[in-house]
Parts: C-alpha cells; sequence; structure tokens
C-alpha cells in the first residue's frame, strides 16, 4: 500500500539538522573499446597502478572492465569533480581505446575474447580472480560485461541519534541496522521508480543477443534491437541479473536472519555448480561449488554494507559491527554524462533514501519481496507503456502516473528540508523529475532509444555508443584537472604497486590452504 508518510516527514521537519553530513561514494563501471567499438582485449594497462591496490582505480570482471571509485564525502560536487577528475586521467592514459558510455555492452565476437580481471600473485589476489573465473564459469562471461553505477549512501549519526535515540553507533548498532533493512525494504517495494526515472538501456546490441537466450521479443529497426516500453534491460533476466537465484530468499527484516540466509547460501551446495566440478586436475574452475561462491555474488538491486577488516568476510563484518552504509546497485550509466551519472540522479537518490529510511512499514515475507519483484519487471520491461499500472498491495493495481505524483509529493517536503531557507537545489529536482511520470518521452530510457533510431546503420547500439565514446573521450583528454594534480595521481600510481608488492612478499601461506580457511570461516 502507499504509505502514510505525515508524522515520518513532520518530525524531519521539526529537526532538519539531521540531514548534515549524509556521506557518499560512487563507483562507475566501463568497458575500455577499440576504435572500432569492439571490446578491448587488451590487459588493464601497467599505466593506471595495480588494480588490486588502486585506491581509485581498478577493475571489476573483466580486464576491460574499468572501475571507479570515488573517496567517501559530505559534498556531491567535489564528488562528481573527483570522479571526472579520473575520467580525465583515464583519457590521457589510454592508447587507441575509449570508454564505452552504455551499460549494455559493445560489439563482442565471441566469449573467449573477454578476459577476467587478474590481482598478482598474493592470495587476496587469487583470490579475487579465481571469484571471477567462477563467475564466467557459472553464468558466462558475456554477462559479466553489463555496467553501471553503484551510489554508496550512509544517513549521519545524529539522524540515528534523534530517530531512534541511541548514544553512538558502537551500542547502536542494532538500531541503525534496523533502520537501514526499513530503508532496504521501502527500496524493494518503490525503487522501480529509479529504472523508470533513469534506465537507459532499452535496446540492445546484436552480437549480445546472438549468445544469449531468452524469452523477450525483440522489435528491429534498422540494425536495432529493443524493446519499445524497456527503461534497463540491464535490470532484467536477460542483463545482470541470475535466473538461478530467482528461488534464493534472503530477507531483509534484521541482522541476524539476514546474515543467516547469506551465509546458507554461501554454505548449500548447489547440483548445477557441483556439477561444474571445483578444479580439473590442479586448475580450480570457482571458489566453491555452493549457491554463492561469495556474499557479492547475491544479485540484487541494493546491499547493506560495513567496510571488512583484514580477513573479515562481508556477512561477518555486518554481524560484528552492523550496517554501515547501503549500496545502491539500480542505476545504468548515463549516457548523458560523460562520467556516467550526474547530481541531478544523486539528489533524487538522496530524497528517496531519506524517504525510504523514515517510512515505517512493516517487516517483509518472502512472498511479499517475490511479489515487489513483479513490480520491478513491469517496469524495467515496460515502464513507458500507455496508462502502465503498478501494484501497491492485495492485487490493487493503480496508475504508475498517480503513484508516482504521490510519492513525489512526499520526496518535495524532503526536499525543502535539504534546501533550507535560501536554496531550491533539491526542490528542482523534484519539479523536473515529476514531469517524468506525465511524459514518459522526457526519461532517460525514451532520450537514448530516440538517439539509437536516428541511426541508419548496421550495429546501431555499437554506433551511437562509439561516437559518444569518442567524443567523451576528447572532452576529457582536453579538461584540466580540478580536484586532483599530476603528483597526487603519480603517487597513488607508484603506492599502489608499492602495496601490491608487500601483500605477495608478505604472504607464505598456500592458497589451497588459503582458500580452505576460507571455506571454513
Amino acid at each position: 500500500m502507499i504509505p502514510d508518510t505525515s508524522q515520518a516527514l513532520s518530525w524531519l521537519e521539526a529537526n532538519p539538522e539531521v540531514l548534515q553530513g549524509i556521506r557518499r561514494g560512487i563507483e562507475r563501471e566501463t568497458l575500455r573499446i577499440t576504435a572500432d567499438g569492439n571490446l578491448a582485449e587488451t590487459t588493464h594497462t601497467v599505466s593506471f597502478g595495480a588494480a588490486l591496490t588502486h585506491q581509485w582505480i581498478t577493475t571489476d570482471f573483466a580486464e576491460a572492465m574499468l572501475e571507479f571509485i570515488t573517496p567517501v564525502n559530505t559534498d556531491i560536487d567535489y564528488l562528481l569533480i573527483f570522479l571526472r577528475d579520473l575520467h580525465r586521467y583515464t583519457a590521457r592514459k589510454l592508447s587507441n581505446e575509449n570508454m564505452w558510455p552504455l551499460s549494455m555492452p559493445c560489439f563482442i565476437k565471441a566469449q573467449q575474447n573477454i578476459k577476467p580481471a587478474t590481482y598478482g600473485s598474493s592470495n587476496i589476489g587469487r583470490f579475487k580472480a579465481l571469484y571471477r573465473k567462477g563467475l564466467k564459469n557459472r553464468y558466462g562471461a558475456l554477462m559479466q560485461t553489463i555496467s553501471g553505477v553503484h551510489y554508496n549512501f550512509s544517513l549521519p549519526l545524529i539522524f540515528w541519534q534523534k530517530r531512534v535515540g541511541i548514544i553512538d553507533e558502537n551500542s547502536g548498532k542494532e538500531e541503525i541496522s534496523t533502520g537501514y533493512f526499513r530503508l532496504i525494504r521501502n527500496y524493494h517495494r518503490f525503487g522501480w521508480v529509479i529504472p523508470y526515472l533513469f534506465g537507459a538501456s532499452p535496446a540492445i546490441c546484436s552480437s549480445f543477443l546472438e549468445k544469449i537466450e531468452t524469452s523477450l521479443t525483440f522489435k528491429y529497426k534498422n540494425g536495432l534491437y529493443y524493446l519499445p516500453y524497456a527503461t534497463s534491460l540491464r535490470l532484467s533476466n536477460l542483463g545482470y541479473t541470475n535466473k538461478l537465484q530467482n528461488n534464493l530468499i534472503v530477507l531483509c527484516n534484521d541482522l541476524v536472519s539476514y546474515v543467516k540466509g547469506l551465509k546458507h547460501a554461501i554454505n548449500t551446495p548447489s547440483a548445477t555448480f557441483t556439477a561444474l566440478e571445483l578444479q580439473k586436475n590442479t586448475d580450480y574452475l570457482q571458489l566453491n561449488t555452493n549457491i554463492l561462491q561469495t556474499e557479492n555474488e547475491l544479485y540484487t538491486s541494493i546491499r547493506p554494507k560495513r567496510v571488512t577488516r583484514t580477513g573479515e568476510s562481508p556477512s561477518d563484518a555486518l554481524l560484528h559491527s552492523g550496517i554501515e552504509y547501503i549500496e545502491v546497485r539500480s542505476l545504468d550509466i548515463n549516457p548523458f554524462s560523460p562520467i556516467g551519472i550526474e547530481a541531478i540522479q544523486i539528489r533524487f537518490l538522496d530524497l528517496f533514501l531519506v524517504w525510504c529510511a523514515l517510512v515505517n512499514i512493516p517487516e517483509m515475507s518472502a512472498d511479499e519481496l517475490l511479489g515487489t519483484r513483479k513490480n520491478w519487471n513491469k517496469i524495467i520491461l515496460e515502464g513507458r507503456k500507455p496508462e502502465q499500472t503498478i501494484d501497491i498491495g492485495y492485487a490493487v493495481e493503480q496508475p504508475l502516473s498517480k503513484v508516482g505524483k504521490i510519492l513525489f509529493a512526499d520526496l518535495r517536503r524532503i526536499a525543502k528540508v535539504f534546501d533550507g531557507k535560501d536554496k531550491q537545489t533539491y526542490q528542482q529536482v523534484c519539479d523536473e523529475l515529476v514531469t517524468f511520470f506525465d511524459n514518459p518521452n522526457l526519461t532517460y530510457s525514451t532520450r537514448i532509444l530516440c538517439k539509437l533510431q536516428q541511426k541508419k546503420q548496421e550495429n546501431i547500439t555499437s554506433n551511437l555508443g562509439l561516437d559518444l565514446a569518442k567524443y567523451y573521450h576528447q572532452m576529457l583528454q582536453n579538461e584540466p584537472f580540478q580536484l586532483l594534480t599530476e603528483k597526487q595521481l603519480s603517487d597513488e600510481y607508484h603506492a599502489s604497486l608499492k602495496r601490491q608488492y608487500i601483500l605477495e612478499q608478505e604472504d607464505k601461506l598456500d592458497f589451497k590452504k588459503y582458500l580452505l580457511r576460507y571455506t571454513n570461516s
């Protein structure tokens, strides 16, 4: 049901200081591509530093898959400028290559051309590489090349002190975690608004469809494969989700049951993955044969997170210390930005995540969680369909536009608190985005689909992506740094190499024993 938020919003309006000090971070993935728009087959260039230990520039699944990571900060402009500086630096370092500006991958000739990332000879480096090898063997490499933007968000301590009466983070870890799980449950219920507004993958390259089985019926026009009302194929079963996990339920009602659900999946053998075998001769094929190799293999649109200590698993870190922040994973790469994200998206996420944290709705059953996925799938595949409806509970359908406007009425009240007396920044975000519900042509998915349909060539997605990639490359290459300096970037390059060298020299444990220790932890 659409919740009654009047009491929660009144509390926020009476305590505006609780929004001061929100901490944010951005992780942006992108594929390196050749001058003609194919996936780059080169390894992660040493000129960036060590992918294992560099603070800001690393790889995700593949050697050709860059990931940029900003430091945590309270200032949105700082984050965006820092991220842009990383892109400027990378554009200068790339030799005859560009950064792919779309979530769905570029033209890929063959899956065997996709090289899983490697991280050196240390145990942690070999562990990370084997995890990726396991992903390739379990699901195929092509799905892993789909890229996105992750947004990390944490509310300040004062929010929890005023809201639930805690003293500090340590003694109040259970109350804080309970609050974040409330946020996550509401995100599952209403987070479909994110792909509706910002989904930017309604179409797909022909090379992807040739290698992936799907029941979806695509339209074809001038070399373009697309779904006419889709918003984010990246979030569909065709994209970066996992059909093998459709029946895996990890509820977000409390810390103990959440971690228990994760650990059950990590420690429960899978018939499918057992059939793949753990190793062939002396060559490991995956970390283990269980439902999940690690916590990170759980494909979900949002995750509770905590920075881990050395040797600590993510689930143990959560259990011992509570939730530190949440990671939003449902943002497509924004093709209208050279860095894949823009300020209006961050400010919307701020508003929406605060709303999710405020709204007090009961715990979620397994059936309800499965039901929320139906709403997400409806928006992902047909979000812009005329007269589209959304299920608000008890099998009651309401027009999507009506539900969206009710939500934005609440968000505008939160925006006034963010803005205070002298600004209109967050309120302008609401004023602009609420119009998307009456006019779906304003959504990112429609805008990118229109640009794609203007092309008249084969492999249209690759052609538009390549045009944007070259345009952004030239732009970034010619822009001066604003926050980082050449010296800072050079220092981090050398420091990353030194950190990896030390890890490799200090490792004395046999890798097989290292794996056993992880499995038995």
